[in-house]
């Protein structure tokens, strides 16, 4: 990108060989164009292209040639060829093409934190300068943090024109879904890995130990666990999400410092009905508080234990590559991030 000396004045038109494009106007009557760079004492322009710029932020983020090009509405040929187009004028690979994706090169990772602030920034001045019919925001994440902590504080948003399309799983699924273009948020219960996904925290989970009126006075209550530890579910049923059982297995490790050996009874991939099934009587569980605050507060569910220190699960808002040119994703972003800890 260096300057070079500048071609000497002449009557016509000629052209040169260089490294990017630009346009150099000699002293004569006629113009001499060049492929190159522009340089010395003639005009031109050597400025990076813009979209050129995009499509790489696009290919950096998401990890993948394929996936930049469904979130930029191109083809994969196009999001290509301007990758090694500015690959050429940079004379700097960006990327390491894998059978699966690309794999940003050294240099891609200084360029992106050049880039990434003000091409943000434009794209959300661009997004607010529409007509105000935003595309709808498609949030994901777990389904009973969604219902119970996120969709009640999103109702004014709705009221005043915002459309949401809300899509639940787990949150590798939808991390994937979301470097995919497939969602434009998403609550992750996991920090995701690395730089190219923007994530903040957005809430804490405390879990609890809890099991219905009948079995809590079967197992002589919270004080007899306070004595024996978990010996004293011995013979509850155990009603988890799982059959690896992660929620209440971390329990264990982090309360009572112990393995978790015990084979679950009832399993239910859905929290909400794992609560209801423990309240009917099946057995014990682990449970966000905040899903049976409620029943707790009714003595449908008996808090079996209450440590000093409980577990604590983070719950991250991460945002998809390129996903600010709606300007109804960042509104509902900031409205999450602002009102999601009064859970």
């Amino acid at each position: 990108m260096g300057n070079r000396e500048a071609p000497a004045p002449q009557t016509g038109t000629g052209t040169g060989s260089g490294t990017g494009t630009g346009t150099g106007t000699g002293t004569g009557t006629g113009t001499a164009t060049s492929t190159g760079t522009p340089t010395g004492s003639g005009t031109g322009t050597g400025s990076l292209d813009l979209n050129q710029l995009r499509t790489f932020l696009a290919v950096y983020r998401s990890g993948s040639f394929t996936a930049a090009a469904r979130l930029l509405g191109l083809s994969q040929p196009t999001v290509t060829a301007q990758i090694r187009s500015l690959e050429r004028q940079l004379d700097r690979e960006l990327f390491e093409r894998l059978p699966r994706g690309a794999a940003p090169a050294p240099f891609a990772d200084e360029l992106a934190s050049r880039i990434v602030e003000p091409l943000d920034a434009l794209a959300e001045v661009a997004g607010h300068g529409g007509d105000g019919s935003a595309e709808p925001v498609h949030l994901a994440g777990p389904a009973e943090f969604l219902s119970h902590c996120v969709l009640p504080g999103l109702a004014p948003l709705v009221e005043k024109g915002v459309r949401l399309r809300i899509t639940t799983g787990l949150t590798e699924d939808l991390l994937d879904g979301l470097r995919a273009g497939r969602h434009d948020l998403v609550v992750a219960t996991v920090r995701p890995r690395g730089r190219a996904l923007a994530s903040a925290p957005l809430a804490d989970e405390e879990f609890v130990l809890v099991a219905a009126g009948g079995w809590a006075e079967r197992i002589g209550g919270p004080e007899r666990i306070t004595a024996q530890g978990p010996a004293a579910l011995r013979g509850v049923p155990l009603v988890a999400y799982a059959d690896d059982m992660p929620i209440v297995r971390r329990y264990w490790r982090h309360v009572f410092g112990k393995r978790l050996v015990c084979e679950p009874a009832v399993t239910m991939p859905d929290l909400r009905a794992v609560k209801a099934a423990v309240v009917g009587g099946a057995g014990f569980s682990v449970l966000p508080r905040y899903l049976c605050l409620d029943e707790l507060a009714s003595g449908a569910l008996v808090l079996l234990n209450d440590p000093e220190d409980p577990p604590i699960n983070t719950g991250y808002l991460v945002q998809r590559p390129g996903s600010s040119d709606n300007p109804h994703v960042a509104l509902v972003r900031d409205h999450m991030l602002e009102n999601a800890r009064d859970c």
